[in-house]
Parts: structure tokens; sequence; C-alpha cells
């Protein structure tokens, strides 16, 4: 198993766990672009959120109530949710992972 998102979420590689169901598991960044930023993964492996949301709708909807779940449980209420679809929009890890950035201004455009 070579995608290092499937070694998290077998527990092959330890991460910061902030929350986890039976589907996904949130984490926190090791190199965070805010003073929150959590990281939200599926246990199954799907390469974009276009791909998951053809695959599997409801996990798909199940992934966006753990987003409100964990900025709850973290206290958050203004956030920034972030997926990366594809290499030129700068997604360098190919599982499926959204961004929960919190805790600083975030400007727009993001760049």
């Amino acid at each position: 198993m070579s995608c290092l998102f499937c070694r998290i979420a077998s527990g092959e590689i330890p991460a910061d766990i902030v929350w986890q169901d039976d589907a996904l598991i949130a984490f926190r960044d090791i190199a965070p672009q805010a003073p929150t930023h959590i990281l939200l993964i599926t246990r199954d492996h799907h390469v974009t959120v276009g791909e998951l949301a053809t695959a599997d709708p409801a996990l798909a909807a199940t992934f966006m109530s753990a987003v409100a779940a964990v900025a709850a449980q973290e206290g958050l209420s203004d956030y920034r949710l972030v997926f990366n679809s594809g290499a030129e929009a700068g997604q360098s890890v190919f599982h499926v992972h959204g961004h929960l950035l919190a805790g600083r201004p975030l400007s727009w455009p993001p760049g």
C-alpha cells in the first residue's frame, strides 16, 4: 500500500487524529497553513472529490456532515474547506481529502 492516506487510515502511519468514524478520519496537518488545519479523509481509497461523489454519493454527503462535526468539536464558527482535485489544482496526495482551515483571516482569492 503506497498511498500515504491509506496508510494513515489503516493505522500504519500515526497521525494526530481529532475525529473518526467507520468511514472517515480527521487529523491535524503536519504542515499547517493556518492555526487550525485539519485534514479529513475517507478510509476507503478515492482519488478525488469528484470521483467520490460519483462512486459513493452517500459517503460524499457523510463527508460534509463530518466537516460540520469536526468544526463544532473544534469550536469553529468561521472556517474554509478546500478540496484540491488534480495535480494542476494542487493535489499532491491522490486520495480524496478536505482541508479544514481556520484561526486567522483567510484572503480571497486563495492563490
